[in-house]
């Protein structure tokens, strides 16, 4: 296991996005951009990707520190740092969708034969029945090479 797959599980394990990340490292004074940050995450046959030296993770790891208890002057209670980070996670950004909703509108009904043409007559609906398929091979009796008992 190397730091990128360290890095990785604490991500996913945190619910962390690349922009909490940055601003985790910031608070140790270490500054690295979001592609930076993504050639990380980056499958290792990626051509964009990136190994992720000791000091990187070092870094990150005591600005976590720093984030989820935080400084002795002003100490954090961990517990209430995560549930703020996965009430932010669980939140979406877009309009809520209703049910029955298609792109915040009512869901537009479908036109009957009538509305389109502007007859009154129901649309005729014809149900077709599959039909039993006949079997390929009538009742045939395999014997695979044994003789029949003669009782």
């Amino acid at each position: 296991m190397n730091n990128n797959d360290i890095f990785k599980k604490l991500r996913v394990a945190l619910q962390l996005r690349d922009d909490q990340i940055v601003e985790i490292l910031q608070l140790v004074d270490f500054r690295i951009s979001k592609p930076e940050l993504g050639a990380f995450f980056r499958n290792e046959n990626h051509p964009n990707y990136m190994e992720c030296g000791d000091q990187v993770l070092r870094n990150f790891l005591n600005g976590l520190i720093i984030h989820l208890r935080g400084t002795k002057d002003e100490p954090k209670d961990p517990k209430k740092v995560l549930a703020a980070i996965k009430a932010e996670a669980g939140k979406d950004t877009s309009a809520p969708k209703k049910p029955g909703t298609y792109k915040g509108k009512p869901k537009p009904k479908p036109k009957t034969q009538g509305e389109v043409t502007g007859t009154t007559k129901k649309p005729v609906k014809k149900f077709n029945k599959p039909k039993k398929k006949e079997p390929i091979m009538d009742k045939t009796r395999f014997k695979n090479g044994k003789k029949p008992n003669k009782d």
